[in-house]
């Protein structure tokens, strides 16, 4: 009984693991060109509505992995980020959460 119970864990936890499996930064570095239009201009705020665009270079990378499927599933809110959320594969998010992770603030 207590390998069985081993095994449904090691299965239920799986998924999380395989969520933070990082992604490749080279091929992240390609894919987010798009992140810096918004992301990479200092002082940069929409014009309207009128927002702050947030810093997302050296962030976490677990928090980016989040926040880019959060976006592209609807379950954050913004109009922008949901639509490129939805162009981006799974692997897409850790690839380009890989790469700006790895950027200095």
């Amino acid at each position: 009984m207590h390998r069985a119970s081993l095994l449904a864990l090691a299965l239920l936890t799986a998924p999380c693991f395989a969520a933070t499996e990082p992604g490749d930064a080279e091929a992240g570095r390609t894919l987010a060109y798009t992140c810096a239009g918004c992301h990479g201009i200092t002082g940069w705020k929409n014009a309207y509505p009128n927002y702050h665009v947030p810093k997302i270079g050296g962030q976490n990378y677990d928090y980016l992995v989040a926040a880019l499927t959060e976006y592209k599933n609807g379950e954050r809110n913004h109009p922008t980020m949901h639509l490129q959320g939805q162009a981006l594969s799974d692997k897409d998010i850790r690839d380009i959460s890989s790469f700006l992770a790895g950027l200095t603030p």
